[in-house]
């Protein structure tokens, strides 16, 4: 039941990483801070489709 789902950084909107979660447990968006290799610092990256 999990599904891969993509990180996408809040400030230059790149789709950088790839993750899993469970859909049936976790409903909300996923939020992490991330390095972006584009930004060349660590933002916030949501859950994108």
């Amino acid at each position: 039941m999990r599904d891969i789902i993509t990180l996408a950084c809040t400030e230059c909107k790149n789709k950088n990483y790839t993750t899993t979660k469970n859909k049936k447990t976790v409903t909300e968006k996923l939020e992490l801070k991330k390095f972006c290799k584009h930004c060349r610092k660590h933002t916030l990256h949501k859950e994108t489709k």
